[in-house]
């Protein structure tokens, strides 16, 4: 299982990219600590796999186009296949620590178009409906769903036939999953062109943020109206167009100041933030302190980390 603290975004489409996936084995484990990411939150993104998490300490904060849903430590979940979604340590006073399987749905359908494909795997990932799903204490069938997400984290890549043992739990937790999401399954699914469109309207910003975007520039992107903008950008990210493009400029500034040694100067005008003074005052209201307190303060959490790993 690997410890991850950032996030990288495929060229092009800007889904997620997951390193160390492979065709063979299209599945990957990882533990996120959402304490030493950048920020304490990771942007909004998305993926063609499936996500099951497992939260094992903390509290973290799922936001998806329908809302925010919460999960404390002992919990878990599902984020279906290509949903957007953003994640947020909730928990100040400890760690926000979790175990997320990250697979293709063929991981458990086998061949396209095979039967448990078409019966059991397509009825999930292409409901529009289904964002996400919480699996609480207390609940008889989600429990059942929590042990075996226990127990597929405790599994070892050293064990004999582990690949399969992998499959077996995963499959097992997905029956479940059905049964537990099947009131939902039956629910009017709803049309998907919302999600199309906030999708290339997000690309076209993570590919022009340093330039000049208008509102109109960015509808074309998607071939729509400015007002079919406006509308999408507050139903599926709950904020207006302006404002997610400030923020993932703020975003790409955090990550310049953290790991890089531009000037505060070259940083503002790499991300698009115009003359320095403009960036100090919009980069205190987004993160509380200034340009130079932020790199120092997360420089010197790097530096302490590598004095660790060194120890270690």
């Amino acid at each position: 299982m690997k410890d991850i603290t950032n996030i990288e975004f495929r060229s092009g489409s800007k889904e997620e990219r997951l390193p160390g996936f492979a065709p063979d084995f299209p599945y990957i484990a990882s533990r996120a600590e959402l304490d030493k990411y950048i920020g304490r939150f990771v942007p909004w993104h998305w993926h063609k796999t499936v996500e099951l998490f497992y939260v094992e300490s903390g509290v973290l904060e799922y936001n998806t186009p329908k809302g925010k849903t919460v999960f404390p430590a002992g919990s878990g979940g599902m984020v279906n296949s290509n949903v957007l979604h953003m994640t947020r340590a909730g928990s100040e006073g400890e760690r926000n620590v979790q175990l997320i399987h990250i697979f293709d749905p063929s991981f458990i359908a086998g061949e396209p178009g095979s039967r448990i494909e078409k019966k059991f795997v397509l009825p999930v990932v292409a409901a529009s409906q289904l964002e996400i799903m919480a699996f609480y204490p207390g609940d008889p069938a989600q429990e059942e769903v929590l042990a075996l997400l226990r127990r597929s984290f405790s599994l070892s890549e050293q064990e004999w036939a582990y690949e399969i043992k992998l499959r077996e739990v995963l499959s097992d937790i997905w029956v479940r999953l059905l049964s537990v999401s099947a009131p939902l399954l039956q629910e009017e699914r709803e049309a998907g062109s919302s999600d199309d469109k906030i999708k290339m309207m997000m690309i076209y910003i993570h590919e022009h943020y340093p330039e000049k975007i208008t509102v109109a520039e960015l509808a074309a992107a998607a071939f729509s109206s400015e007002r079919e903008c406006y509308r999408v950008f507050r139903d599926c990210l709950h904020m207006s167009p302006v404002e997610y493009l400030q923020n993932f400029r703020l975003q790409m500034a955090c990550k310049m100041l953290a790991k890089g040694r531009d000037t505060i100067t070259a940083v503002s005008h790499a991300c698009g933030l115009g003359s320095s003074s403009y960036f100090g005052k919009v980069f205190r209201g987004y993160t509380g302190c200034t340009p130079t307190e932020y790199r120092r303060r997360w420089q010197d959490i790097a530096k302490l980390r590598q004095e660790s790993d060194s120890f270690l």
